[in-house]
């Protein structure tokens, strides 16, 4: 048996969205009615829209907590027992460690630059 949802009503910033899309695009002799009506199938559409996107935000939500499920399942099954709090933390400062090299090199070499080049305009003169 199929489940019969309630029908919200839409909300007030997408009946006023459709009645502004249903008056700019009002024809020569249409009566209000009418553009009620195109409103209306304007605001059926667009909370169609919004139920569409809602599902897809649902199934990529459900696929990253699969994959981080994954994730955690193969990382834990590498490492074993020895995966901890204390493992963790020592992974993480070796790794913040090796990356520390970088910002120290650059500054050193940027300082022997700059003096090279200052050194190399003073002979010049």
């Amino acid at each position: 048996m199929a489940k019969n949802k309630p029908v919200l009503p839409a909300s007030p910033e997408t009946i006023d969205t459709a009645m502004k899309i249903a008056k700019a695009n009002q024809k020569l002799n249409q009566t209000k009615e009418q553009t009620k009506l195109i409103a209306l199938g304007i605001q059926k559409g667009i909370a169609e829209y919004k139920k569409q996107q809602k599902g897809k935000v649902r199934e990529l939500n459900r696929l990253k907590k699969k994959i981080t499920h994954q994730h955690s399942a193969l990382h834990g099954s590498l490492h074993g027992s020895l995966h901890s709090p204390e493992t963790e933390s020592l992974a993480d400062d070796t790794i913040q460690g090796k990356t520390q090299w970088l910002p120290w090199t650059l500054l050193i070499l940027s300082w022997l630059l700059m003096a090279l080049f200052i050194f190399s305009g003073n002979r010049l003169n």
